[in-house]
């Protein structure tokens, strides 16, 4: 049997001839960038996430650069954030001048450890982001709490976690704001590169739009140092299919997950741990095991495709020496880094797949 790690044809087959008819309905309206679709679909994202703003923009990465300019986060400052997240996190940071501060994952759930936020606090801290990595959220309410204590602004990188819920709460609402991709693989994703930010702050809102407009508010009124990073018509139309959707696809993921959870049985494999009172929607399943390699040789000769988020922790890409930092100084993002495993997760996954996928993992037998 063939099981792909990622498949869109389910989830496109139920929405091809929506996806097509709102195309054609754009080129008809020979508007392409700021116009009907990209509104229509930042006021449909901020109801569905229960927030007052949602400014569309390129990518996630310009998602996080906006928000980060916006609140004036530049040279000299200091922003926290975990060290075995994608490289998109720390480059933004980068980008507008800001040097990251690394801090250790919880190794249980992949995301951010706020019990070793403080100790890196410095005079020059101006900023937190928590990554809900994989789709499930980062533990907010000390994050929040310890921002608050510190009067540190708090941007969310939800790239991963489009739906998912803390203590109820949506994930991307809880601080100064969020910021959201919607690179085709996402849960919700568009069929090209896309991106969001979302807040209550109005004001902010306002100038993140405007930096995102080559810094205008106005035609040739230029307040602000901008970037050319707009949600163009076509993309905006694509998300305004897909997301009523979105509850759904993301509830078979949790199915999927609640099968993996409960009937992986193999010692040799660690499985993620779920805080209380939270709804991932596992945009990736991440196993841990000593035998990467192994495992993922013997998946791949049954036909089971896998992948590695991340192989190499940000302290240590080449990219980033110049943070100072070196090997051994994160030791659980680095293990994370060499043990971490991907299993097959998406909307479309059989029964019969999820099957032949837990029996290969349970039959492993490491040498």
């Amino acid at each position: 049997m063939k099981v792909p790690f990622v498949d869109f044809h389910s989830m496109h087959s139920q929405v091809q001839k929506d996806l097509e008819l709102s195309c054609d309905k754009v080129i008809k309206s020979n508007w392409f960038i700021q116009g009907e679709f990209c509104k229509i679909f930042e006021c449909n994202y901020k109801r569905y996430l229960g927030i007052e703003n949602c400014i569309g923009c390129g990518n996630g990465l310009d998602a996080l650069v906006l928000s980060l300019k916006a609140l004036s986060i530049g040279q000299g400052d200091e922003v926290i954030l975990p060290a075995n997240t994608f490289i998109a996190t720390a480059l933004a940071v980068t980008y507008t001048g800001a040097t990251p501060v690394l801090v250790e994952p919880r190794k249980d759930t992949f995301n951010i450890d706020p019990s070793k936020i403080e100790a890196v606090i410095t005079p020059k801290t101006k900023a937190i982001i928590p990554v809900h990595l994989y789709g499930q959220p980062a533990d907010m309410d000390p994050i929040m709490k310890i921002a608050n204590r510190h009067g540190l602004l708090v941007i969310e990188d939800t790239a991963q976690a489009h739906g998912a819920k803390y203590h109820g709460k949506t994930a991307g609402t809880f601080g100064n704001a969020g910021a959201f991709s919607f690179y085709p693989g996402k849960n919700l994703g568009a069929l090209g590169d896309a991106g969001a930010v979302v807040t209550d702050n109005a004001e902010l809102a306002d100038k993140i739009r405007a930096m995102g407009n080559y810094g205008s508010r106005k035609k040739y009124v230029h307040e602000f140092k901008g970037q050319n990073s707009r949600l163009d018509e076509i993309q905006a139309a694509f998300l305004n299919v897909k997301l009523p959707h979105l509850d759904t696809w993301n509830e078979e993921r949790r199915r999927i997950a609640r099968r993996y959870l409960s009937e992986i049985a193999n010692p040799a494999i660690i499985l993620p741990s779920v805080i209380d009172d939270v709804e991932p929607v596992w945009h990736i399943f991440a196993i841990r095991t000593k035998d990467r390699e192994g495992l993922q040789h013997y998946l791949e000769e049954k036909g089971i495709q896998t992948g590695i988020h991340y192989p190499t922790p940000i302290h240590l890409h080449e990219a980033y020496k110049d943070l100072g930092y070196k090997k051994g100084d994160f030791p659980i993002a680095e293990e994370i880094s060499v043990t971490e495993l991907s299993l097959p997760m998406f909307y479309g996954l059989t029964d019969e797949q999820i099957d032949y996928v837990i029996n290969a993992i349970n039959e492993y037998n490491p040498a």
